[in-house]
């Protein structure tokens, strides 16, 4: 006797494997974490491994088409990943025009606020970053906002706090026209040790204790 298969299944099958399909994709980075990023033009978004959707895409996740490899920091970055369960993101300051970075969770959650003007990846569940701070000093006489501002090199951890001022900066331009990317002069080696370059642009090891 044959097997009588109910033409309903055949009619649903395609259905449900095309259900979940993401097509038109320009890119597909490796998974990291179990997710992994998939881009559709400037924006990306986060698919697990089943293949679902679970992060929409977006335009605020840090990526470079080229990549400075000769640093470790927001230029280095070719693709969204997930490292110690943060991902880079990057928001544009309205009046003075200039990017700031912070970081999301895996449900697309904005955890680290973008307040650092240049930052590393999670290692070990702690990252180095350029914090900026600003504060209203009035306007000027053509009714322009004038704001003073703070740069600190921290060692911050992956709820944001901070563990460790590891030096002051100054001689960053917040001017659109003068901006450049301040580099980082430390480095998280390990949960004990730390790297920071000395005035004398000499590297020196540091002792943490976290």
């Amino acid at each position: 006797m044959k097997t009588m298969i109910p033409l309903f299944a055949f009619i649903l099958m395609p259905i449900l494997f095309f259900a979940q399909e993401l097509t038109g994709l320009d890119e597909i980075a490796p998974f990291s974490e179990g997710l992994a990023s998939v881009r559709k033009g400037n924006e990306w978004g986060f698919i697990n491994k089943e293949g679902q959707l679970v992060i929409d895409f977006r335009d605020d996740l840090v990526w470079n088409n080229t990549i400075n490899t000769s640093v470790n920091d927001v230029s280095s970055i070719r693709y969204p990943q997930f490292k110690d369960g943060r991902c880079m993101i990057k928001k544009i300051l309205e009046e003075e025009e200039i990017p700031t970075y912070g970081f999301i969770d895996a449900e697309g959650k904005v955890i680290i606020e973008p307040e650092y003007l240049n930052l590393t990846e999670f290692n070990e569940g702690y990252a180095v970053g350029i914090l900026v701070t600003k504060s209203f000093r009035g306007k000027n006489n053509f009714q322009l906002n004038i704001y003073d501002y703070k740069f600190s090199e921290v060692l911050l951890d992956t709820a944001g706090d901070i563990m460790l001022l590891i030096n002051n900066r100054d001689g960053i331009s917040m001017s659109k026209r003068r901006y450049e990317l301040p580099q980082l002069r430390a480095k998280f080696l390990s949960v004990n040790t730390l790297a920071v370059k000395s005035p004398a642009n000499k590297w020196e090891i540091r002792k943490l204790e976290l």
